[in-house]
């Protein structure tokens, strides 16, 4: 009896072993269906996520490390880390399975082949990018907001009308330009910058009163990159609610796949859990009027 119960647990060890040797229970159990063998992927076995160089924070964390600027996405750290590999891990693949690439954002939703498998960098889903790419579920939704240096008369508007007479800055390509033409309608044309750090240089440098930008970004701007910067407050939605959306080849087979992990991680609490640790911070709302 102890003889048969010893060659029992000696073959159960056996099998255990064998099973972690080829990637059995160690490897993370994916979505049915949507497992590594299951997807079109550009290296097998091997997800390559594009992200934005350089990518700040609250998005991406960890010390920079070559080629990444500012920050690094294998630290996993920050929400946009931190949910691409949530994401992963619902589709089977464990952290040395995943490969980051860096491109430049707007590059992410222009037509023609794509050098990743899915790429997050604060995209927003819009239904002319929507032409060129695949867009996931949402992953975050967000307002754009106002920040400005403190003390400034800028910082004490709470109105959307209230923002009007002042001279406003934005990013060029981003939903903010849009947001800032349509609906606030200053009185003077804002200006339109290359980049959020050419923009956070002009209101650093007086010579733009605020910038817009989407919430999450606001906090870098005010914690990082102004030297004394306040949130003046978030804008009202208006039209569809804005979001981010991971972004895909147009067409591609694995947006069934990356739905339903961005779908599960809404349903299960994690992506709750990330914006509570990352992302989780409040700001006046600007009334219309």
């Amino acid at each position: 009896m102890r003889a048969a119960f010893f060659g029992l647990a000696l073959t159960i060890l056996a099998l255990g072993l064998a099973a972690t040797a080829t990637g059995g229970p160690s490897t993370p159990s994916a979505i049915p269906g949507c497992a590594k063998g299951d997807l079109s992927l550009l290296k097998e076995g091997t997800l390559t996520i594009g992200g934005d160089n350089p990518s700040f924070p609250p998005f991406y964390g960890g010390a920079p490390k070559k080629p990444w600027k500012i920050s690094n996405p294998y630290s996993g750290k920050g929400y946009e880390s931190a949910v691409a590999y949530a994401v992963a891990k619902q589709l089977g693949f464990s952290k040395r399975d995943v490969v980051w690439t860096p491109l430049v954002w707007t590059a992410s939703f222009r037509p023609g082949k794509k050098p990743f498998d899915i790429y997050l960098a604060q995209i927003s889903y819009l239904p002319e990018r929507a032409k060129n790419v695949d867009f996931s579920n949402s992953y975050l939704f967000l307002n754009q907001s106002v920040v400005a240096n403190a003390g400034t008369p800028i910082a004490n508007v709470k109105t959307v009308d209230g923002l009007r007479p002042y001279k406003l800055g934005v990013t060029i390509g981003t939903t903010a330009y849009d947001y800032v033409t349509r609906w606030v309608r200053p009185s003077q044309k804002p200006n339109v910058y290359d980049s959020q750090t050419d923009a956070v240089s002009a209101l650093n440098s007086k010579q733009i009163d605020g910038i817009v930008v989407d919430f999450p970004s606001a906090l870098y701007v005010t914690a990082v990159q102004l030297d004394d910067g306040v949130i003046v407050g978030k804008l009202p939605t208006r039209g569809p609610r804005e979001h981010f959306g991971i972004v895909l080849q147009k067409g591609s087979p694995n947006l069934r796949c990356v739905n339903k992990a961005v779908n599960r991680l809404w349903a299960n609490g994690t992506i709750k859990k990330l914006q509570k640790a990352w992302i989780a911070k409040t700001a006046p709302d600007l009334r219309w009027r």
